[in-house]
C-alpha cells in the first residue's frame, strides 16, 4: 500500500485551501516542527520557500503556513519579509 504525502501530515497541521499570497520567504533551509521546536524535527523547508507568517510573539520561533497548506513551527530568524505586491488600479475612462 502506498500512502499519499497528506496521510503522513497530522490533519491539524493542514490548512485548506492553502494560501496563494505570502508574507515571508526562508533565507536558508531550516527545520520545521508539527507541534513545537522542543519536539522531534518533522521536516525541513528548502531555501526560498514562501510562507505566510501566522503567529509570532517576539520569541525565537513562529508558526507559518506554506503554499501546500502545511501549518508548522519554525525559527523566526530564518524568515525574510517579502515586499507587498502593488495592485494596478485602473480608473474609469483610462
Amino acid at each position: 500500500m502506498i500512502l499519499s504525502d497528506a496521510a503522513l501530515v497530522p490533519e491539524r497541521n493542514l490548512i485548506k485551501p492553502p494560501p496563494n499570497q505570502f508574507t515571508h520567504a526562508l533565507q536558508r533551509s531550516q527545520p520545521y516542527f508539527y507541534t513545537d521546536a522542543e519536539s522531534a524535527r518533522s521536516g525541513e523547508f528548502a531555501d526560498g520557500t514562501r510562507v505566510v507568517l501566522m503567529v509570532y510573539d517576539g520569541g525565537a520561533y513562529c508558526r507559518v503556513v506554506d503554499g501546500q497548506g502545511l501549518y508548522v513551527e519554525t525559527a523566526f530568524g530564518g524568515l525574510r519579509r517579502l515586499r507587498p505586491r502593488r495592485l494596478m488600479v485602473r480608473r474609469r475612462g483610462d
